[in-house]
């Protein structure tokens, strides 16, 4: 676990302003961002006790991707790291429906479960822009993300182009390609399928639902190549099945269904288009970037490939595109 001078650092709540406006017409009517800064003690344990705001080192923001919980970014930081607390202050970031910050499963009746609202990642941002506007940033060094949270760095550098100096996406896209809504879909569809799941109103988790969630996405997460060297064995695993079971389902087994489905929708709608500002012109978003942007593919990523990024980045003025190469698909970045 990424330490700060003075010990573990604790997980922190922000409350959004009340009642929080989605994109989609919904409220959350008292909603919060879960979050972590990482820094000196003089900075950072300073600030999440809310008597110092974030001024004097650079602050880089570090959004959680799917299904991805706070403590699953700390891997970066570290003294001598690329995210290193001696030089940057880092705050990393739930997103709403992730279980940390609001979501479906914490969320106080009448909002919870399928009644949460659905979430878009204009709609992240913009609570994100809150806590930080809280925190005293108003300049961000670097936003950095892996995944959904690449999507999110995307999108930080569309809706705020003169906060944002840097932006680093790995594994992932300014907007869901159609190939990638189609194996979302699927995953959807193997949550709702389930009888125990009953339209969201589940008692007990839907299992049967899960698990299947496991076996799809454990055809994508991974490259064939993966596969074929059978590098789960160097993971611990010694048969297919084990690690099947014993990474795949227990990953998900450990989730909400209702949280999978909000953060799905997020996924599935992201678009760093889809405002009135560009209304659907995805290059004109694109074009408007200031950032200085690197994106880093996986060479094997079967749902976020090189190629989409290269289009993506030539679009981008400051912008340059380094393929990661590995044979360990979108999970190279993680």
């Amino acid at each position: 676990m990424a330490t700060s001078d003075r010990g573990p650092v604790e997980i922190r709540k922000f409350k959004l302003e009340a009642p929080f406006h989605t994109q989609n017409g919904g409220i959350i009517p008292d909603g919060w961002l879960a979050y972590k800064v990482f820094g000196s003690k003089s900075q950072s344990e300073k600030l999440a006790l809310g008597s110092l705001k974030l001024t004097d080192k650079p602050v880089i923001l570090y959004p959680t991707w799917f299904s991805g919980l706070i403590e699953d970014n700390e891997w970066l930081i570290g003294e001598g790291m690329a995210l290193d607390p001696e030089y940057f202050d880092i705050i990393i970031v739930a997103m709403l429906g992730n279980g940390q910050s609001s979501s479906p499963s914490n969320t106080p009746e009448p909002w919870n479960g399928p009644r949460f609202p659905r979430i878009t990642v204009h709609d992240q941002v913009r609570a994100q822009y809150q806590l930080c506007t809280h925190l005293g940033v108003t300049k961000i060094h670097t936003v950095i993300g892996w995944s959904m949270g690449a999507g999110q760095s995307y999108q930080w550098a569309v809706s705020y182009p003169d906060m944002v100096q840097r932006c680093i996406p790995f594994c992932g896209s300014a907007k869901t390609s159609d190939h990638n809504i189609t194996f979302l879909r699927s995953l959807e569809s193997a949550l709702q399928l389930d009888p125990v799941f009953n339209r969201g109103w589940y008692s007990t988790p839907p299992q049967e639902g899960l698990r299947a969630f496991a076996r799809i996405y454990s055809a994508w997460g991974f490259s064939q190549s993966f596969y074929r060297e059978k590098l789960y064995v160097k993971m611990g695993f010694p048969t297919l099945d084990s690690f099947l079971v014993g990474f795949w389902e227990d990953l998900f087994l450990k989730k909400d269904a209702n949280n999978l489905l909000s953060m799905l929708f997020t996924w599935i709608h992201g678009d760093i288009s889809a405002s009135p500002t560009f209304e659907g012109d995805y290059e004109k978003a694109l074009k408007s970037i200031k950032a200085k942007t690197l994106i880093m593919p996986s060479a094997t990523d079967l749902y976020f490939p090189p190629e989409d990024n290269q289009l993506e980045g030539n679009h981008i003025m400051n912008c340059e595109v380094k393929v990661i190469p590995s044979i360990w698909g979108h999970f190279a970045g993680g």
